[in-house]
């Protein structure tokens, strides 16, 4: 058995195990079968680039979890998971995008033959990797199982953060200042887009205060000009021009850890009306931060950034945060909590937030943004240490 080196302690995999065992429990599910990649590392320590096919870790009240995926991903999993190799089973490659058999027929056939047939087995229904196939296919070779819906359960548990996680969420934190470090010393008139991406990305991998940096689970997003108007466009090929602004939505990662940071650069002399509404924006941070304590409820928080700018003409009532921590593409939001005024969600010492108000207009766009971590009797600190303020380059 290779040697494993684990990202954290057992004990801290333990800490994680009985969380979801308790909230199981209180949902009166027998087994669980997680099929997010983000779980499935949170709860086990596996880490690989195979959640393009189906794959899941199977958690019971009285056992070791087991990890299940395809054949060829078996070796990855021995060499990043806790539990011992006879917990990793792996089904055949003939199940492979094939037309005729499906891996979730091997999936029923192990909860069959642990003793879960005819019992209430809790599926992640609204996730990114689980198929409405998949599902039909369960159904149809557990007949006699009750299947439920335990989207968000695991997820839910991963909201307060361990001092080990904080660590690397620091250490995620400094990849991130060194990305916008950075993008605002490259930056010019005239630069191909896709050549400063190529920068982001080295900056990104080579990590920074001595420790590595992993790939980010949403790319790079730094749309400009009246393009800014849209808060999802990615790069091309085009030069930055003068007289504009661009926002950049980048992460720096470490460990699958995030700490998502966002600053708009302005090429030029920017006109009155984003210079008003940086400062809005950041009045409104300021106001959110304050807000972001223990006892105090998410839509404060969003209540708090909207206020102030409203009190500046610009009406926004979009949600203007969400949680992170570990993540794997498409998303590096944990889809649980949101910075939104329908939100009640209390706050909790060791939450860890994006708090981003972007604001996105007909034909302009302004993103400055931080990731918090709430404190007890304070207000929230933001992970990354840089100018809150709308960036101009002459």
């Amino acid at each position: 058995m290779p040697d494993v080196e684990l990202p954290f302690s057992r004990n801290e995999y333990a800490r994680r195990l009985a969380k979801v065992r308790s909230a199981m429990e209180g949902r009166g599910i027998d087994v669980l079968f997680v099929e997010d990649p983000s779980n499935m590392a949170w709860i086990t320590g596996y880490d690989g680039w195979s959640f393009y096919v189906h794959q899941g870790v199977i958690v019971f009240q009285d056992r070791d979890p087991i990890w299940w995926g395809r054949a060829q991903d078996g070796n990855g999993a021995l060499r990043t998971v806790w539990m011992a190799p006879d917990r990793i089973q792996p089904y055949g490659e003939e199940y492979i995008q094939s037309t005729v058999r499906h891996p979730m027929q091997d999936l029923a056939a192990i909860l069959m033959r642990e003793g879960f047939a005819a019992k209430r087995i809790g599926l992640e229904l609204e996730n990114y990797y689980f198929s409405a196939k998949a599902f039909l296919t369960l159904q149809k070779d557990l007949p006699n199982a009750q299947l439920v819906d335990a989207t968000g359960l695991v997820n839910w548990q991963r909201t307060v953060k361990s001092d080990e996680e904080i660590v690397f969420m620091r250490r995620a934190a400094r990849i991130s200042e060194a990305i916008i470090d950075g993008i605002v010393e490259r930056i010019e008139p005239g630069m191909a887009k896709n050549n400063l991406v190529a920068e982001i990305y080295r900056d990104a991998i080579r990590g920074a205060d001595g420790h590595w940096g992993d790939y980010a689970a949403i790319v790079p997003m730094l749309p400009s000009g009246t393009d800014a108007a849209a808060p999802h466009l990615t790069w091309d090929g085009r030069p930055f021009e003068r007289g504009q602004a661009t926002f950049f939505e980048i992460s720096g990662c470490y460990r699958r850890y995030h700490a998502p940071f966002c600053r708009t650069v302005f090429l030029g002399k920017p006109p009155q009306h984003l210079i008003d509404a940086s400062k809005a924006l950041v009045e409104g941070l300021n106001a959110g931060l304050e807000a972001a304590r223990p006892g105090n409820r998410a839509c404060d928080v969003a209540n708090a950034l909207h206020d102030a700018l409203l009190k500046a003409g610009i009406k926004r009532d979009a949600r203007c945060g969400y949680p992170i921590g570990i993540s794997y593409p498409p998303d590096w939001g944990e889809r649980t909590i949101s910075f939104r005024k329908e939100d009640e969600t209390v706050l909790e010492a060791g939450m860890t937030f994006h708090f981003m108000p972007g604001i996105w207009m007909d034909d302009w766009g302004l993103e400055i943004t931080e990731s918090i971590l709430i404190h007890d009797g304070q207000a929230a600190e933001c992970l990354c240490d840089r100018p809150r303020e709308l960036y101009v380059k002459d």
